[in-house]
C-alpha cells in the first residue's frame, strides 16, 4: 500500500497540473500566452499593410515604432482606439507582420484581456530572451477606473514594470479605456479627480492613434483594394447596398462584402 502522503500528492497533481511547456521564445512570429505559457499562434497569417486602406498616418506611426522596438531603441507602448471595424486589430497584426518580413526581431504575443494579473508572469518569461515582443491586448475596456490600476502600474511605476524588450500594443473602442461615468463624478468628493483617475490609463501610452468611421468613398477603396488583391469583380453600387443593409461602413463590413462576393464566385479567401 502506498504512503497516504504519496497518495495525497497524486490527487493534487491530478486537480492542478503543472503548467504547459512554453513554446520556443525565438521560433514562431505569434503566440498566444494561455494557461501561462507562451503558445505559437495557428496560422499567423496577417494581411500585408497596403491592402489596409484610409489609415496610412496610422499605419507609418505604429510600424515605425515597432521597427524600433525590434531594433533594441526605444519605442512606445501604443493605444489604437475608434469605432469598431475599423482595422485596429488587423494594423496590429500587419505591421508585426510587416517587421518581422523586414528581419525584425520581433514577435506578436496575444493575450487575452481577462489574463491581464499574469502578465507578470509573461514578461518574467521573456525578460531575458534576445528578441523583442508586442504584447498585444485586443479590444480591452473597463468599467471603473479601479480595474484598470493593475495595467497603469504594468504601464509605469510599478515595481513589476515590464521589461525593455517588451511594449504593451492595446486596441480599444474607447478612446480612455475606461468607461467615463457621470454619476460617479457627481458623487466624488472632487469630480476633477474622478475624471483624472480615468485619463491616467490613456496617458500613460507614448503612442496614441485615433481610428474613425470611414465615408463612403473610403469604403468603396476598401472593397476595390480587396477586390483586386483576389481577383474578383467590383461593382461600387453592389458594395453599398451591402453596407446599407448591414447599417455600417468599416473595413470589417468591407471584408465580410469581400466574403460574400467570393463565395458567389467559388473562390476560397487565403
Amino acid at each position: 500500500m502506498s504512503d497516504p502522503l504519496d497518495r495525497i500528492a497524486a490527487a493534487l497533481e491530478r486537480l492542478a497540473p503543472p503548467s504547459p511547456a512554453n513554446a520556443d521564445p525565438l521560433a514562431h512570429p505569434a503566440y498566444v500566452w494561455r494557461d501561462g505559457a507562451l503558445v505559437a499562434a495557428r496560422a499567423f497569417a496577417p494581411l500585408p499593410l497596403a491592402m489596409l486602406h484610409g489609415v496610412d498616418a496610422q499605419k507609418t506611426a505604429l510600424t515605425d515604432n515597432l521597427r524600433r522596438l525590434a531594433a533594441g531603441h526605444a519605442a512606445q507602448d501604443t493605444l489604437l482606439w475608434g469605432a469598431r471595424g475599423t482595422g485596429k486589430s488587423a494594423l496590429v497584426k500587419a505591421a508585426a507582420g510587416a517587421v518581422q518580413g523586414e528581419g525584425g526581431a520581433l514577435a506578436l504575443v496575444e493575450v487575452p484581456g481577462d489574463r491581464l494579473a499574469t502578465l507578470p508572469a509573461l514578461f518574467d518569461t521573456i525578460a531575458a530572451v534576445p528578441r523583442a515582443f508586442a504584447i498585444f491586448l485586443d479590444d480591452l475596456g473597463f468599467d471603473a477606473a479601479g480595474d484598470a490600476r493593475g495595467l497603469r502600474s504594468l504601464l509605469e511605476g510599478g515595481a513589476e514594470a515590464r521589461p525593455a524588450n517588451a511594449r504593451l500594443i492595446v486596441t480599444s473602442n474607447r478612446r480612455h479605456l475606461v468607461t467615463r461615468d457621470i454619476r460617479e463624478q457627481d458623487s466624488a468628493i472632487n469630480p476633477r479627480d474622478s475624471v483624472d483617475d480615468q485619463l491616467a490609463l490613456a496617458d500613460r501610452f507614448g503612442l496614441s492613434l485615433g481610428f474613425h468611421v470611414v465615408d463612403q468613398d473610403g469604403y468603396c477603396a476598401i472593397v476595390r483594394g480587396y477586390a483586386d488583391r483576389y481577383g474578383l469583380p467590383f461593382d461600387a453600387a453592389d458594395a453599398i447596398q451591402w453596407a446599407t443593409r448591414r447599417g455600417s461602413r468599416s473595413g470589417r463590413v468591407a471584408w465580410q462584402y469581400v466574403v460574400e462576393l467570393a463565395g458567389r464566385e467559388g473562390i476560397a479567401l487565403t
